[in-house]
């Protein structure tokens, strides 16, 4: 092979690259540039990228196709890249969809999302090509040196993404299903396309997790009208991501969306600097965030702001912004592009904000003076129901306080002094959700929130805060409507209400009992996806002690459904996820420990307990209880790196350990022993199942050592790499449940039916694909509305006719001819025992058994039946029993008592 660098006496590109097989005369230009600078940029580029892929080939015309072939993709994708926005071509994305449809057999209602240029590995060949990224698909297709490839994965289908490095390639993305591994490299933007495929694979795994990924349209929106820009859809799943960040970010609800965002600098007054970061505006909010991670964040509600207005500028504070709240606290915005494009776009915003004052508003919180929030209900209890137990209006721990002398003693001065530090940080940093938040926030955070601010804070680091002023009453009319309705939820709450936290005086009374009554069961009419799940009582409990029932609700509402997604539900599926991250993070911090945790299987065992209750059940009360301060100020970052500390300090203990009882014992004898010496709450006896009696006295660990090693040792963890990990394991997690319910419904209905377990287990993918493609491309996704997950496995997928009958075409030995849907139709209608128009998987096997496994007699009977109710359709039936009245007639005028009742067809 020769490939050279020409010296051209050109205008236009005195330096090129050139492709030349040894005994050619015909060579093919690689790359031009003005510059040798810019030629041996080229050339890097080349030797990174392609030179060493060629090694692999047998012969100089496969490599000359291949060079020909990747050169062509390189340019049109550049051009595709370098056209300005306003001479973009939709027609040339349209006709890759089309081109996309054609190869690939997808119908109308598949929406690509982007395509890119790239090399699929077959083997140790690449085979230059396209990706498509669709909604519901991964394609990929190349035609070289005749060589057709093909290439169609369901998005569903894929069990691992990673983007690595191999031998050839400095980076390639790994796509791995339960049959295969694919691997693809040579992108141009390898990052955008791997970010891309994490959202859609994202995507799948919720819509096997729940129904709303196929019932709503926020999972993908749909332009209102056409787009020019190529990839429409793609924009939509960037805004997507980017609103998901936003709100992660500031802890907002979970329907906010961000508008838009921007370069500034915000003045600080309690450090008099200006600090660089970005300002975030959507519907609701005005949001700042520094790029120090934790020089200063910023929640400016809009139902909170009186005035905007444009400052003066100056050389020191050019294009100045000024934004003043009820509170009487003014924000100063400067060095801000496009200022007066912003403020029209707030000042659109403010304008659609309600003006009624909410209940609970802001105003009163940001007084330095003030101790506590006022609460929303204090000054007005509810009372939901003639005769009902009265609201808790306050927080319990202010009704049932067993030793008021501590808080004379010095336990009372440390927590009078804390109070002080905070009224300090109040007065310099604002209080309320205005409040600048800073490390030296983290700081008073990770010393114990004082009692009489623990609920206060733990709303506004939430964000519940937002939604309980946003929607009042809302509280009062669930626990009003859920009043007298039971259902399983309600009977599982009241069976675990008294095991909620029966050691504390709060919660041996009956209000105490109804309040976290009421509080769960208006969860669980909210939210019937996640009803009731053990540990929500305990978490809740604590809530109570410390919020009213309204606060504590909304506790409940940010907690389970924005801080632990997916935690509270029947397969634990964001304990498991988080559970994976746990093992990841303990491989890579604690690599001596890790391999012996594998072993001993205690990792699955000790972080659903820890994670779920947030240490509330395996720790002491009164040291949880500062856990759970931090975890609403940090989010489950925090709740890693403890584990991790905890981890760490048992570590030699740890590896001596011969079986998993053992671990556990050690475990649970060092958090039974965690304390919190600061606390002027009486303790509460603590009955941890793994405490062990030894001969040396237990040595008691502080909790604020704990928190101060755990930040010294693991502070590192980034919020946006635990949700990257969280994508990762999300997709391990949810394929591991999908292939457990497999094998446990082929368990089901194996013992009765005539083919194999790996007949059985195809059979099931075959039928689960079909429900799946009914739920992507039906009408109106109704088959999504269909399933229940609180179901068994065994009923969660169910098949209507339409899909049957598909099914009955293509599988099915009886299948010819022009009568194959009647006969189809009369099947679904015979194996449809209960008449709910649907069938599930063991019905549909009973079916397909019967035509492949029965013996003669067997299929004889199965025919005889479809030409009889209930397999016939109702026009059918009466056409039927016509003809059965007409031949018993005629049976009688002759004689003849042997003729039976038969259907036309058999005339």
């Amino acid at each position: 092979i020769l490939v050279a660098i020409v010296w051209i006496h050109a205008r236009v590109a005195p330096y090129r690259i050139l492709h030349q097989t040894q005994d050619s005369q015909v060579y093919w230009a690689v790359a031009c540039g003005s510059s040798r600078k810019e030629i041996t940029k080229h050339w890097e580029w080349l030797e990174n990228n392609l030179l060493q892929t060629l090694s692999i080939f047998d012969n100089e015309e496969d490599i000359t196709t291949f060079v020909k072939g990747k050169i062509h993709g390189i340019i049109a994708e550049e051009n595709k890249n370098q056209q300005p926005q306003s001479e973009e071509d939709p027609g040339k994305f349209k006709e890759a969809e089309l081109k996309m449809r054609k190869q690939f057999g997808m119908p109308e209602v598949e929406k690509l999302v982007n395509y890119y240029s790239c090399s699929y590995w077959k083997g140790r060949v690449p085979r230059q090509g396209w990706l498509y990224l669709t909604v519901n698909h991964l394609c990929f297709y190349s035609f070289l040196l005749g060589k057709e490839v093909t290439l169609v994965i369901q998005w569903v289908d894929v069990t691992q993404l990673e983007k690595n490095a191999t031998l050839l390639f400095p980076e390639c993305i790994k796509v791995s299903t339960r049959d295969s591994e694919l691997y693809f490299s040579m992108f141009l933007n390898i990052n955008e396309t791997f970010k891309l495929m994490e959202q859609l694979a994202n995507i799948a795994m919720r819509q096997l997790l729940d129904n709303e990924s196929f019932l709503q349209d926020k999972s993908l929106p749909k332009p209102r009208k056409p787009l020019k820009n190529i990839s429409a859809l793609k924009r939509d799943l960037d805004a997507r991501a980017k609103n998901e960040c936003y709100r992660a970010t500031f802890r907002l609800p979970k329907d906010e969306c961000l508008d838009g965002h921007t370069d500034c600098t915000l003045w600080t007054p309690f450090n008099k600097m200006h600090i660089p970061g970005q300002m975030f505006v959507s519907n609701n909010y005005i949001c700042f965030a520094s790029k120090a991670e934790e020089a200063c964040h910023l929640i400016i509600p809009l139902r909170e702001v009186t005035i905007v207005e444009k400052a003066d500028s100056s050389s020191v504070l050019p294009s100045p912004l000024s934004i003043s709240t009820k509170s009487k606290m003014t924000f100063f915005f400067a060095n801000l592009r496009d200022r007066d494009f912003l403020v029209q776009r707030i000042s659109d915003f403010l304008q659609r904000t309600p003006s009624k004052k909410p209940c609970g508003s802001d105003r009163e919180w940001n007084s330095p003076l003030a101790v506590s929030p006022p609460s929303a209900l204090n000054n007005r209890p509810v009372n939901f129901c003639a005769g009902e137990v009265p609201t808790a209006s306050q927080g319990l721990l202010k009704l049932f306080r067993r030793n008021s002398e501590e808080l004379l003693g010095p336990k009372g001065a440390k927590e009078k002094m804390k109070e002080e530090s905070w009224n300090i940080h109040f007065f310099e940093y604002g209080r309320g959700m205005c409040m600048y938040r800073t490390a030296k926030t983290r700081e008073l955070v990770q010393k114990g929130i004082p009692e009489n601010l623990r609920g206060e804070l733990w709303l506004l680091f939430s964000g519940a805060w937002n939604e309980m002023v946003t929607h009042p009453g809302y509280y009062g009319d669930l626990v009003e409507k859920s009043m007298g309705k039971y259902n399983l939820a309600t009977e599982e709450i009241e069976r675990d209400l008294h095991r909620s936290m029966p050691e504390h005086p709060a919660f041996q009374n009956e209000l105490g009992i109804a309040a976290l009554r009421r509080v769960l069961t208006a969860y669980a009419f909210r939210n019937p996806t996640i009803g009731y799940c053990q540990a929500m009582n305990i978490v809740t409990s604590v809530l109570l002690l410390y919020c009213n029932e309204e606060e504590a609700f909304w506790l409940l509402v940010a907690l389970c459904e924005r801080m632990l997604p997916d935690y509270y539900n029947t397969r634990v599926v964001g304990a498991l996820v988080d559970q994976g991250i746990f093992e990841e993070l303990t491989r890579e911090y604690l690599p001596q420990l890790s391999e012996k945790m594998q072993e001993l299987g205690v990792i699955s065992t000790i972080s659903l307990s820890w994670f779920l209750t947030l240490f509330l059940s395996v720790m002491p009360f009164e040291s949880a209880v500062v856990i759970v301060d931090c975890f609403f100020y940090e989010g489950i970052k925090f709740i890693l790196q403890v584990s991790l500390a905890i981890l760490d300090a048992n570590m030699e203990k740890l590896l001596q350990c011969c079986d998993e009882g053992e671990a556990m014992t050690i475990l649970g004898r060092y958090l039974d022993n965690v304390v919190n010496r600061q606390s002027v709450s009486p303790p509460i006896p603590h009955l941890h199942a793994l405490l062990t009696s030894g001969d040396d006295p237990p040595l008691e660990i502080d909790i604020f050592d704990l928190i101060k090693t755990s930040y010294e040792k693991f502070s590192n963890l980034k919020a946006d790499d635990i949700e990257q990990m969280r994508f990762k394991q999300r997709l391990k997690v949810i394929q591991s449940l999908e292939d457990t319910a497999k094998k446990s419904v082929v368990r089901a209905v194996s013992s009765d039916i005539g083919f194999s377990i790996e007949e059985l287990e195809e059979l099931y993918v075959v039928f689960k694909a079909k429900y799946l493609m009914s739920c992507y491309w039906g009408n109106n996704r109704a088959a999504a509305a269909r399933r229940d997950q609180s179901l068994p496995y065994l009923e969660q997928y169910r098949i209507d006719m339409e899909q049957f009958k598909e099914l009955f075409i293509s599988l099915t030995p009886w299948s010819c001819g022009a009568h194959t849907p009647v006969l189809a139709g009369r099947l679904f209608r015979l194996l449809d025992e209960n008449r709910d128009s649907l069938i599930n998987f063991k019905e549909f096997v009973t079916g397909m058994s019967g035509m492949y496994h029965g013996d003669l007699t067997d299929k004889l009977k199965i025919l005889y039946k479809l030409h009889l109710p209930p397999a016939l359709n109702p026009e059918e039936t009466e056409s039927a029993l016509e003809a059965t009245s007409y031949f018993t007639e005629d049976v009688t005028t002759e004689g003849n008592a042997t003729l039976c009742a038969c259907t036309p067809q058999f005339r």
